[in-house]
């Protein structure tokens, strides 16, 4: 993501056109049209999304032929970890305990798959 921009959650528009450019890689607006489901969005709706997101930057665009072909700037890894955090502090009081302690009580975690994680972080903290 640029630097100095201010870090603004993705809606969910905005995140469908973000998957299709990392899941495709760079596309003229014509082409993310083209990958979504019927009834498409109209041409000048993902178009506009796509300015917006270019503005947030989270996009960048090359000119090619005078047309625009845009790709993502900002990572799935970043976007992912923003959007966690922000519902971790809006709905967890900023506490990722009392987030896994939900997903635990909701039964969409299991004690194997704590056991799991539990490992990964020995081994990314003996890696240290």
């Amino acid at each position: 993501m640029l630097k100095g921009r201010p870090k603004s959650l993705l809606t969910e528009k905005e995140e469908e056109i973000m998957k299709r450019l990392w899941e495709h890689g760079p596309l003229f607006v014509r082409e993310i049209v083209e990958l979504y489901p019927e009834p498409r969005p109209h041409f000048n709706t993902v178009a506009t999304t796509v300015r917006i997101l270019e503005q947030k930057g989270y996009v960048g665009h090359e000119a090619i032929g005078g047309s625009h072909r845009f790709y993502a700037i900002a990572s799935i890894d970043d976007c992912r970890s923003r959007s966690l955090g922000k519902v971790i502090a809006n709905y967890f009081k900023g506490s990722y305990r009392e987030a896994v302690s939900a997903l635990v009580a909701e039964e969409k975690i299991t004690a194997d798959d704590l056991r799991e994680l539990l490992a990964m972080v020995e081994r990314d903290k003996n890696k240290s």
